[in-house]
């Protein structure tokens, strides 16, 4: 057998309500198909999607990290990191006849 490494990406595309922890860290659950993740973050990680959230009419969040302690309704994410995307619109095809 060899060894592998487990990393989860989930996406995102609207700001989740957080609860402030200790030291202005933020907690926030998402629900992946019936499985809840929980998710902690430091302030700058928390930040980048408060910005998106604000400086974009549509975005997409990727939040990675690896799998940790299985929850009741499903486990929390460990070292998450996230990345935000500008959605742009799809433009709209002309059909020619």
């Amino acid at each position: 057998m060899i060894s592998g490494k487990l990393e989860i990406t989930i996406k995102i595309s609207e700001l989740p309500s957080a609860t402030a922890v200790e030291n202005g860290w933020q907690h926030f659950q998402v629900d992946c198909d019936g499985q809840v993740v929980s998710i902690t973050v430091k302030p700058k990680v928390w930040k980048k999607l408060a910005d998106a959230q604000a400086n974009y009419p549509m975005w997409v969040g990727a939040i990675a990290g690896k799998m940790g302690e299985v929850t009741k309704d499903g486990f929390k994410l460990l070292e998450p990191n996230i990345q935000t995307f500008e959605k742009k619109p799809k433009a709209e095809t002309v059909a020619t006849a």
